[in-house]
């Protein structure tokens, strides 16, 4: 085993160099699943940095150099929303349980000022949500214009668990695909980013990172049984991410794979997106919409 695991960092050194060289440009169309494609997450290294900097040490240094440009484009967005910009972020996380959806949340959201952001982590849905359409709960815990919205699972487990565990007759989990892209057809045209991201971890991590929290009685708060029982049904919900990742991937909502074994990449590669998208809005600070020289002098006289 130690063997292996030499071998493996060396494996790891060699494509994190590989990864400096050939890092440049935007990482979205890297990770960006193609629509009307098959998808094939077992062809994804989830240890693969593309687009990557450099290895950790440089990537580390990236990510902590968004944060600034993270903070000012947030706050442009939401001070154009003053002046009836309606356009707003929504940064949807998915993955198999440990793949990092709290992390994401904790290291790269955390460079953004919490009052600008609308965090909603969806668990299983309450007597009172199960007696509305799967997409009530969503609607009501949508960002607002000028805000950041982040989904910590969200509508999708309405296609993955409820796929998995039979919580609903197939052909009604075939309905939801086509319910989920017209909604988030209609949120694009309402002038919402939809940002949807699935955590990309191995069986081997899972295992690792399940095991670490059993070590930590710090962390055994984060652990439930049933997740082991869960991983039983590992190639189950691998493919339904990945019908999910094929039927609800569009020009309006895309969805990105984001190889998440290393938890450093998994921050620099959202942070990256986010910027990236936020960039491409280019939101600018309003007009004033008063005479700012009138009332500097009233100001100087009072």
């Amino acid at each position: 085993m130690a063997k292996a695991k030499a071998e493996r960092k060396q494996k790891d050194r060699t494509a994190e160099r590989k990864a400096g060289r050939e890092a440049a440009g935007p990482v979205a169309p890297l990770l960006r699943v193609p629509l009307g494609e098959s998808v094939h997450l077992e062809r994804i290294d989830t240890r693969s940095t593309p687009g990557a900097p450099g290895g950790k040490a440089a990537s580390l240094a990236s990510a902590a150099a968004m944060g600034e440009r993270l903070a000012e484009l947030q706050e442009r967005l939401y001070a154009a929303s003053t002046a009836g910009d309606r356009r707003r972020v929504l940064l949807v996380l998915q993955g198999m349980d440990t793949s990092g959806k709290g992390g994401t949340v904790k290291h790269v959201i955390g460079l953004f000022n919490p009052s600008g952001c609308r965090i909603r982590a969806f668990k299983a849905p309450t007597a009172q949500e199960r007696e509305h359409p799967f997409l009530w709960r969503i609607k009501k815990a949508l960002p607002q214009p000028g805000e950041i919205g982040i989904f910590d699972r969200s509508h999708y487990e309405d296609v993955l668990i409820a796929r998995v565990r039979e919580l609903a007759p197939r052909s009604q989990v075939r309905r939801r695909y086509a319910q989920i892209n017209r909604f988030e057809k209609a949120l694009a045209e309402d002038g919402v980013s939809v940002l949807k991201v699935f955590l990309h971890i191995s069986y081997e991590e899972q295992r690792e990172r399940l095991l670490a929290r059993l070590d930590d009685p710090a962390k055994h708060w984060k652990f439930n049984p049933g997740d082991i029982e869960e991983r039983g049904a590992w190639p189950a919900y691998q493919e339904a991410y990945e019908l999910a990742l094929e039927r609800c991937a569009s020009a309006a909502a895309p969805w990105y794979v984001v190889p998440a074994d290393r938890k450093w990449y998994r921050n620099w590669a959202i942070g990256a997106l986010l910027l990236e998208h936020l960039e491409a809005l280019a939101p600018e600070y309003p007009k004033a919409d008063f005479d700012v020289d009138e009332c500097r002098s009233r100001l100087l006289t009072s």
